[in-house]
């Protein structure tokens, strides 16, 4: 699989067989969106809440590209009065298959209210996910979450051997709680991600790879690498 960082908490996901996933979408304002990076496919879309930062352009790549757009329950049925047509609404804990990978929503710790226009909606709860690709392996995106304990259920139930995980701190864990996380997960390689977009996101990569055993990949934006 390809993997390209776009900046902050998003990235894209090239299959093997082609299908591109987009994982909470963020480009218009994204100052570390890599400068001409476009898409010229989508086939999923996976949201894990509705903070701007990431959910800002799910309903123009929707429209455009009329991808299956996964997100709980409660911001899909958001997107749709947005008129995103294909949503795929779940809850934590269920799986679905989407464009040949299997799906399954986890738990965060983190909140999730969906800005519209001067008012905040409800969105459901954040969540992260496990992604099953064909071949078997499985990898953990945790959207912005702080470590949780359950997080050793998640390695207990689906083996992941990538995880992607916030260490920005303030608004998600810091290197520190990202380094127990590690420990909980007991994956192979950990992808750092929501960091440096703004000042006081303040964690970095190096201070993780101080705090853990776990292979810590640090991607370039709008760089791929093969996983």
């Amino acid at each position: 699989m390809e993997i390209t960082w776009l900046g902050h908490g998003s990235f894209q996901f090239r299959l093997e067989t082609g299908e591109v996933f987009v994982m909470d979408p963020w480009i218009g304002g994204n100052p570390s969106y890599p400068r001409g990076h476009e898409f010229s496919r989508v086939d999923a879309i996976v949201i894990t809440h509705g903070h701007f930062d990431h959910i800002h352009d799910a309903v123009p790549l929707a429209k455009q590209f009329s991808p299956q757009v996964v997100a709980i329950y409660e911001t899909c049925e958001w997107l749709g009065s947005k008129g995103v047509a294909n949503t795929c609404p779940m809850n934590k804990g269920g799986s679905q298959m989407v464009a040949g990978v299997t799906v399954t929503m986890t738990h965060a710790v983190h909140s999730c209210g969906i800005k519209d226009g001067n008012q905040i909606i409800y969105g459901g709860e954040a969540s992260g996910y496990v992604l099953r690709l064909p071949d078997g392996r499985a990898l953990y995106f945790a959207g912005d979450t702080n470590v949780f304990s359950d997080m050793a259920l998640i390695e207990q139930l689906y083996h992941p051997e990538l995880a992607f995980l916030p260490i920005g701190d303030l608004f998600t864990m810091s290197p520190r709680e990202a380094a127990l996380a590690c420990s909980l997960l007991k994956a192979k390689k950990v992808v750092p991600m929501h960091f440096g977009t703004f000042p006081p996101l303040t964690g970095r990569p190096e201070q993780l790879a101080a705090l853990t055993a776990t292979e810590v990949w640090t991607l370039d934006p709008g760089k791929p690498v093969t996983w």
